[in-house]
């Protein structure tokens, strides 16, 4: 039996035949997140995390309650090109799967996490270059509080089967964010396999694309590309990130449809294992080291750190409420 969300929206494929959707699949004016202004901060924040390795993109969708729209955005958007290029009905296929887009969400969201992309990218690589220890310890709170998010979202109650899902997912996010630094060259054919990956770890929360670039030697070149406005090398990378984009997302709501509970709860566990990459004492190799004399500054830190997940999750829930309250 499958567990799918009760989100879930009859959606009409091409051929007339009738697949279960996503509520993502809403028409625009159905959107629960209607604040152009509160969805560009929610993009900066997609934006500034996207450049710390150890922490993904996805991670702040989740705790922001848009993950499941977002991921049905992208499922329309790459519909509307695929109707678009293959047909049939180009113009009438486009019209309808860019008229299912929330573009209230998604275009502020773009803008915001653009913005945060070309003027944070630089201080934020500085910060975690000159305090390593302090930034792993802020970000490893941020993620830490924010696991209660798919585990809320998975109806809770877990019993074997799910037990067994968090393990899987624990061990999968330890396994991939225990993988050795490389240096590989930036050439085109090692841009485009990294950029295709790295833009699948921004979908899956737990997953730093970041983290990625920088175990394939990659992360420095590709944040020096976007300080130096290096075109040839952004377009390249966006190419084969947007190939990647289209894989995951329709992984992603192919899983959300139709296994939304087992879903979180195995994002739930690649969060915690990807943990990892972000413990504070690490030697310069990614080994882990014990806690050192500094320990109690840095768990204070990573408390604030849950802490100001919390807030931010008790937020977003007073402001979904006010809507429903109203209605």
């Amino acid at each position: 039996m499958t567990d799918a969300s009760p989100n879930v929206a009859p959606d009409r494929t091409p051929g007339g035949t009738t697949a279960r959707g996503t509520a993502s699949a809403q028409r625009p004016d159905q959107s629960t997140h209607r604040n152009p202004l509160g969805n560009l901060l929610r993009g900066a924040l997609i934006g500034v995390v996207e450049t710390v390795p150890g922490v993904s993109g996805g991670t702040v969708a989740l705790v922001t309650g848009i993950y499941d729209e977002l991921i049905g955005a992208g499922h329309h958007l790459t519909r509307a090109m695929g109707r678009l290029l293959l047909g049939p009905d180009r113009r009438a296929g486009l019209r309808e799967h860019l008229g299912a887009v929330p573009w209230i969400l998604v275009i502020p969201l773009v803008i915001g996490m653009g913005a945060a992309v070309l003027t944070v990218a630089g201080p934020v690589s500085g910060l975690v270059e000159t305090h390593p220890q302090t930034m792993r310890a802020l970000f490893l709170g941020l993620v830490l509080g924010s696991v209660l998010a798919p585990i809320r979202l998975s109806g809770g109650s877990w019993r074997g089967p799910e037990l067994l899902r968090f393990a899987l997912g624990a061990v999968a996010g330890l396994a991939i964010t225990s993988l050795p630094s490389g240096a590989l060259e930036p050439s085109p054919w090692i841009i485009a396999p990294a950029a295709a990956i790295a833009i699948c770890a921004l979908v899956l929360p737990g997953m730093s694309g970041s983290f990625i670039l920088l175990s394939l030697g990659l992360y420095q070149p590709t944040l020096q590309a976007i300080e130096e406005r290096d075109l040839g090398y952004i377009a390249w990378f966006g190419l084969w990130a947007c190939v990647g984009l289209v894989v995951i997302v329709k992984l992603m709501r192919r899983l959300l449809t139709r296994h939304h509970r087992g879903t979180m709860v195995v994002l739930a566990g690649v969060m915690i294992g990807a943990l990892r990459s972000l413990w504070p004492w690490q030697e310069s190799s990614g080994a882990l080291r014990a806690p050192a004399s500094d320990w109690p500054l840095l768990l204070g830190i990573a408390v604030l750190g849950v802490l100001a997940v919390q807030l931010l999750v008790l937020v977003e829930a007073r402001t979904a409420a006010r809507p429903a309250a109203t209605a």
